[in-house]
């Protein structure tokens, strides 16, 4: 397809998508704001973004990216106690992993990052995003803030996809370093056969039109991205759809979620949507074939389904799989207490395994 045909196709896209929402903007805006005034909000004073941290770092890759790093000390550390190390997802930041992070203060030494063009971190100059080069500033980050001793890596989403890229392209690493893996709502590949719950056309049609969203980012992000804060309360309410499988979620959460990803601009999503895509390493999964592993999944994750989660553990059948009822694709945000449990149990194991 042309320069010139992929231009049209973006516009009709657009041009519908705008019919859509103003035909329902004025019922989408009164539904939001009702919803938005729950008065039992269990996360209404929840400190978002505003966690405290012992140190903060900038790391460089090999593209040149500026990485933006916390780090969180343990108040007693142990002799041979793992470091944990934070991985997020697709249109995320390091906050994806707030309520876990509250939960293990000061019990572990913690490190978080935000991902080549998410968060804090710098973007690429040009170019499509990789998660074999996510694997590449994975350990990057590795080495920089945890040079010597066991790691445990928590991955959730692309972040888990990129410590399988890890695993691919390092198995050294894995086997040296690595003594703990949780990967939560992630896949080890075929997402291109997922249909997010569209319905049955759709979903077929989704595979052409995903290379020209894709396109998109390059040709017009700042219409795009003045295109979604218009329309704030229309992603607000996509994004209770398809991060969240609860009923009922909670409003506050719900926001934070979506301030998230609206800071995430739409030429680094279609950066990343080839890779992601064509992302295939459940043979890289044999690297933990001897080392604690922790899988989580979503029972209504539409990006990363529940079958996804029992394919890798099919493949790492000593793995622990843990199913989070009424979990969307950010389970350890909605039902942090479930999640946040199996990660202490899972840390429980490489300490039993250790002595």
């Amino acid at each position: 397809m042309s320069r010139k045909n992929k231009v049209g196709v973006i516009g009709a896209l657009l041009g519908v998508a705008a019919a859509g929402v103003a035909a329902g903007v004025a019922a989408e805006r009164v539904l939001v704001r009702r919803t938005r005034r729950v008065a039992e909000d269990p996360c209404a004073g929840e400190p978002f973004d505003r966690l405290p941290f012992d140190e903060q770092r900038t790391i460089v890759t090999e593209d040149d990216v500026d990485i933006y790093v916390e780090i969180c000390k343990a108040d007693k550390p142990r002799k041979g106690e793992p470091t944990l190390l934070f991985v997020h997802g697709f249109c995320l930041d390091m906050g994806t992993f707030h309520f876990q992070r509250r939960a293990l203060w000061r019990r572990y030494r913690m490190v978080f990052f935000d991902q080549p063009g998410h968060g804090r971190s710098g973007r690429l100059a040009a170019g499509d995003y990789d998660l074999a080069a996510l694997a590449a500033t994975l350990r990057r980050v590795i080495e920089e803030t945890v040079p010597t001793g066991p790691v445990v890596l928590v991955g959730h989403s692309m972040g888990a996809m990129a410590i399988m890229a890890l695993a691919e392209q390092w198995p050294e690493l894995i086997r040296k370093r690595i003594v703990g893996v949780a990967l939560v709502n992630t896949s080890s590949g075929k997402l291109d056969e997922v249909t997010f719950g569209l319905p049955a056309l759709l979903g077929v049609l989704r595979k052409p039109i995903l290379p020209v969203i894709s396109t998109a980012g390059r040709l017009t992000p700042g219409a795009i991205d003045k295109a979604r804060r218009a329309s704030t309360d229309l992603f607000w309410l996509l994004t209770r759809k398809y991060g969240f499988g609860s009923a009922k979620p909670s409003p506050a959460l719900v926001s934070y979620v979506e301030r998230m990803i609206s800071r995430t601009s739409v030429e680094i999503i279609a950066g990343y949507l080839k890779t992601l895509m064509s992302h295939s390493r459940a043979e890289a999964l044999v690297a933990f074939a001897d080392k604690e592993v922790l899988v989580v999944a979503g029972d209504k994750d539409l990006f990363t389904p529940r079958t996804h989660g029992e394919e890798i553990v099919r493949l790492l059948p000593h793995a622990e799989f843990v199913a989070i009822a009424d979990g969307g694709h950010l389970a350890l945000l909605e039902h942090p207490v479930p999640v946040t449990e199996a990660l202490t149990e899972l840390l429980s194991r490489v300490s039993r395994r250790d002595r």
